[in-house]
């Protein structure tokens, strides 16, 4: 069985005893969410916005995702300008799906 869930503005197809890295969740590292469903299946048939699914995650840990470094310039002009950007994620464990 899998379900497709949204969390931080994204989509992800998600099986149970799965780990996930998503956009950072305000929660301490043990306690539980459940996630927004949008879908659920067993493989044969879909069930595609029924009230009553539910998936259940755990946090795992906090981290930060690797360094992006945003480089700008502009030819003939002296114009450079360096930034970077380190995404703050959150690991979580898949620990239920329940279809409705």
């Amino acid at each position: 069985m899998f379900a497709v869930v949204r969390t931080g503005g994204k989509q992800y197809k998600v099986t149970q005893k799965e780990y996930l890295e998503v956009a950072k969740i305000d929660l301490e590292v043990g306690k539980s969410i459940d996630l927004e469903v949008l879908m659920t299946s067993d493989g044969t048939d879909a069930n595609i916005g029924k009230t009553g699914a539910k998936v259940s995650a755990k946090v795992i840990e906090h981290k930060r995702a690797d360094k992006i470094v945003v480089f700008k310039k502009k030819r003939r002009q002296g114009y450079r300008r360096t930034a970077g950007h380190r995404q703050d994620l959150t690991v979580i464990e898949i620990t239920d799906i329940k279809a409705a």
